[in-house]
């Protein structure tokens, strides 16, 4: 992303091993911003644009590679409900995009020498709803009104010229299969990523189903697991790597739980460097962190890939 001379995702995970960026809501929480709100981060891409760039600039100096945009919860439908119109949302949607791009050139003058890539977030259709929803997936619509749903925003983000389209924490296998038709046609790749409960999606379908789907999608460069707890990613990185033979990704938090009703993190971190030496010799090539996994985290995922 930062030179016309760098390789592309999909070439790069085929070359090696990428490190992702960790929760951009706790490094912008970290900041001082206030996030309580039914946005979410998506809601400083109209108040502070400046703190998500400096946030993704934070995850690029302590090593990740991969920066993912602060669009989870932009929707057209998510702006609407604040008087955000159509024209505006998407503009601000571009912009969460161009902010990681930024970043990005920014790493670079201050002396990066990795090449450097942005992944557009697109989050499920629970997180638009804010309720907790996306934690349980099943949301009594058809896949193609989820379809319906996604695609506008995934036109956008495209357009815009992210390296990969993120689409992350799905609960279930009705809206992957919607973002797997919603995708076709664009000129843009994406992951795809679940969040699981064990050995099965939240919405309880098992994992080798769920990554079947994407198994024959050339859309997807790679699939795996992310917003879920630590011990449940080895199992998960082997299954999918054996069902879709494509490259891995895996990025969970930090093994806290997040209450919806108190909209708080509860119990201890048991997220540690030293798991990823398993994930990557399972299959995982895109390796992070997602919610409460910060900068600090990700440097020592950096330094033990790196040294192992």
């Amino acid at each position: 992303m930062t030179s016309d001379t760098a390789p592309l995702l999909a070439d790069a995970l085929a070359a090696g091993t990428l490190v992702l960026d960790g929760g951009l809501s706790n490094q912008l929480g970290a900041a001082g911003h206030d996030l309580s709100d039914e946005l979410w981060s998506a809601r400083l891409l109209a108040d502070r644009p400046e703190a998500i760039a400096e946030a993704h600039l934070a995850y690029f100096e302590a090593g990740a590679d991969v920066a993912i945009t602060a669009s989870y919860q932009a929707t057209f439908e998510g702006f609407a409900k604040r008087g955000i119109k159509h024209d505006r949302a998407a503009e601000l949607m571009a912009e969460s995009v161009e902010l990681g791009i930024d970043a990005a050139v920014e790493a670079g003058r201050r002396g990066s020498k990795r090449p450097l890539y942005v992944a557009a977030s697109v989050g499920p259709y629970g997180a638009m709803l804010a309720d907790g929803s996306e934690y349980r997936g099943r949301y009594g619509l058809s896949v193609a009104e989820l379809e319906a749903f996604h695609r506008p925003r995934l036109e956008v983000l495209d357009l815009v010229g992210p390296d990969v389209l993120a689409f992350e924490t799905i609960p279930d296998t009705d809206e992957a299969e919607a973002l797997l038709r919603a995708v076709r046609g664009l000129r843009t790749p994406a992951w795809l990523s679940y969040s699981i409960a064990g050995d099965r999606t939240r919405a309880g379908q098992p994992l080798e189903e769920a990554f079947a789907l994407a198994a024959d999608a050339d859309e997807i460069i790679a699939v795996g697991v992310n917003c879920s707890a630590p011990e449940d990613v080895d199992s998960a990185v082997e299954i999918a790597a054996r069902v879709t033979g494509k490259p891995v990704v895996v990025y969970p938090n930090s093994g806290e739980v997040w209450d919806a009703n108190a909209r708080a993190w509860t119990g201890r971190s048991t997220f540690t460097a030293e798991q990823v030496e398993g994930w990557r010799a399972a299959g995982a090539r895109l390796i992070g962190g997602c919610c409460r996994v910060g900068p600090e985290a990700i440097a020592d995922i950096r330094r033990t890939l790196t040294a192992s």
